[in-house]
């Protein structure tokens, strides 16, 4: 990923149309849920899995 010492103005994680395709391809490499339960690990807990806790 870049080094940016600028903050982008709509405050997301990508500065650029570029480095949103290069954080897709990084994220299309990552484990889903099941795969990391075949691994015997634990994925990462649902959010908000109750409505009523959305902010």
């Amino acid at each position: 990923m870049a080094n940016r010492k600028e903050k982008p103005e709509n405050s997301s994680m990508a500065m650029d149309e570029k480095e949103m395709k290069e954080l897709g391809k990084e994220m299309e490499e990552l484990d889903t849920n099941e795969q990391v339960k075949e691994k015997g690990r634990r994925p990462d807990p649902e959010q908000y899995a109750n409505d009523d806790r959305k902010g």
